[in-house]
């Protein structure tokens, strides 16, 4: 026998940090570790206590629940408190996401403790076997279902099978009645702004009607319509719609033959609002004439029409006609088109 041979490990075990593995079975099944009891398994007393632990979480979020409902129906709508450091905001939308999310915390972290500390923890090894039922299984359960259809006779009454149907189909109807309760449907709120002929541009920042001369070559100026008022209750809502933004252009660099015909001495006035989800527009490039949602990037040429250039916005910016009167500009019709992102029934 050579030195090689003699260095090699004999074919009945082998040696390995002191440990020997038998060359017969080195894939061996090592099994389970000893199983090592958690203090409640053995000590009554600190079951109990885990067992009151988890029914406090579970009544905490009980009592949380209470408190959402009671808020929805308390708390005003229109409250707004201060709260460090969120700054001022809805006091009935803290006061239900605070203990709507108390009550489900709570529901969760009980169940984890209950499984951790109290249910059954005993490693169990379970055989596989073939998940296709053994061809008697499926036999038996075959006839079963026919046993069960024939003495249902649901075949046979056919009154009965088609009332229950009907019932079915009719019952989600009472999920959908409930979608009335939040708010009154829309109409034709979403077609119209508060835009209309005659009505003046008014800066958003000084709250002072404009003149053309106040709109500088390069400059981004957003505008309202006069009369809206931020003191006004629905201001947000009609704002959101009403935004307008007025850049200068020289005309002989509009594209557009509708955009300069609708501008004057080169100022034009588009809706601020992007056309993709409805976010401020308020990124202005002076060189290009582009403007740039903040959002998602949707950018749009002021220089033509409007178009969108880059970005997931799906149709251009609504322009507003605009003319001079009296020295002040103002609009000469309201919007053509919806502002906005696309909605069903925009068409």
């Amino acid at each position: 026998m050579s030195e090689t041979e003699e260095n090699l490990p004999s074919e009945r075990e082998t040696a390995h940090e002191g440990a020997v593995v038998k060359a017969e079975n080195p894939f061996a099944d090592p099994g389970l570790p000893p199983h090592e009891h958690r203090v409640q398994d053995t000590d009554e007393r600190a079951a109990k206590r885990s067992e009151r632990a988890v029914a406090f979480l579970f009544l905490v979020s009980m009592l949380a629940t209470v408190a959402f409902i009671a808020s929805y129906v308390a708390i005003p709508i229109d409250k707004i408190v201060y709260i460090f450091p969120l700054g001022h905001i809805s006091a009935l939308n803290f006061a239900l996401g605070l203990t709507l999310g108390v009550a489900l915390f709570c529901i969760g972290a009980g169940a984890v403790h209950w499984a951790r500390t109290l249910m059954s923890d005993e490693e169990v090894a379970d055989e596989r076997h073939p998940i296709a039922a053994a061809p008697e299984v499926k036999a038996k359960v075959l006839a079963d279902f026919a046993d069960g259809a024939r003495e249902s006779q649901f075949g046979r009454r056919k009154l009965i099978r088609n009332t229950m149907f009907g019932a079915l189909a009719l019952v989600p109807l009472s999920g959908v009645v409930l979608l009335r309760d939040l708010g009154p449907l829309p109409e034709k709120k979403l077609r119209t702004t508060g835009w209309k002929k005659g009505i003046r541009l008014v800066n958003q920042s000084t709250n002072l009607p404009l003149r053309p001369e106040d709109i500088a070559v390069g400059s981004l100026t957003f505008a309202k319509p006069e009369g809206l008022e931020e003191s006004d209750e629905e201001f947000n809502e009609k704002i959101a719609k009403d935004a307008l933004m007025l850049v200068r252009i020289q005309p002989q660099n509009i594209k557009d033959k509708q955009e300069l015909a609708w501008s004057h001495e080169g100022i034009v006035a588009y809706s601020k609002i992007c056309t993709h989800v409805g976010c401020p527009i308020s990124l202005y490039e002076q060189q290009t004439h582009h403007v740039l949602c903040p959002c998602h990037q949707s950018t749009f040429d002021l220089s033509d029409g409007g178009r969108v250039i880059f970005g997931p916005a799906g149709h251009a910016l609504p322009q507003l006609h605009i003319t001079v009167k009296d020295g002040f500009l103002e609009a000469a019709s309201g919007f053509a088109e919806p502002v906005g992102p696309s909605f069903w029934e925009r068409g």
